[in-house]
């Protein structure tokens, strides 16, 4: 019997994807980006996790069917959801089999079985930490390689992409940095939207709580204005 660790999960996310969506938060992350707010994510083995299996997932999540629309659903988000790959592709297939509409919250570092995991999926949102090797490992901590192959994987799928970028003052919001994200991907991937989203400082008390020192502490939450003009100029250019 397959059994996945599940954190959280919100029943009306507005956010995450298309419409009305069950934001199924998983449990578990490789990363350990230096302006993460849910650190509590990190731990596979954490004993506030719930362990459920696919169908009884499945159970909670058609609950709420009826407040998806035509463009709402599902996204399983995190942590990261592709390191539990089997749980996530059975979730995935019984989803598709209720015509839930499935998306996927991602940084692109699981452990494979990425196909499997895209045939089932709708849309990705794919979180992009940094395209530079050297940047990448200081966000994360991590080697760029495994995201690579992901986004490999997700090009020769064609399935359609919502980017992400989180601008942290100092560090990711220089204007030519912003510029190279944008052109990037577009000839590459299917992306329908770029979103640059505001570092924010709504993690912290976390770190606090779990005794761990805050990596950006100091750096100031960047204003939402300041991004503003930038996605809606992308929404018209890509719409």
């Amino acid at each position: 019997m397959i059994n996945g660790k599940i954190h959280s999960i919100e029943t009306m996310g507005a956010v995450d994807g298309p419409g009305i969506r069950t934001v199924v938060f998983m449990q578990g992350c490789k990363l350990r980006c230096i302006y993460c707010h849910n650190p509590d994510t990190w731990a596979m083995s954490s004993d506030s996790a719930i362990t459920m299996t696919p169908n009884k997932l499945l159970s909670f999540i058609v609950r709420y069917k009826q407040y998806y629309g035509t463009l709402g659903g599902v996204t399983f988000s995190g942590g990261e959801p592709l390191l539990q790959a089997d749980f996530l592709i059975e979730t995935l297939r019984l989803c598709k089999k209720e015509n839930i509409n499935t998306c996927l919250d991602t940084a692109g570092f699981g452990i494979g079985k990425y196909e499997e995991i895209l045939e089932l999926t709708d849309l990705v949102l794919l979180d992009i930490k940094h395209y530079d090797e050297q940047t990448y490992k200081k966000i994360t901590g991590q080697n760029i390689n495994e995201t690579e192959r992901f986004i490999k994987i997700l090009t020769k799928w064609q399935t359609p992409v919502w980017l992400r970028h989180v601008v942290v003052p100092g560090l990711t919001d220089d204007k030519n940095h912003l510029d190279t994200i944008e052109k990037s991907y577009l000839d590459s991937l299917n992306v329908q939207r770029i979103e640059f989203l505001p570092y924010h400082t709504l993690g912290v008390s976390k770190y606090a709580k779990m005794g761990l020192e805050y990596p950006l502490k100091g750096v100031q939450a960047m204003p939402s204005d300041f991004l503003n003009e930038r996605n809606m100029r992308l929404r018209n250019i890509i719409n």
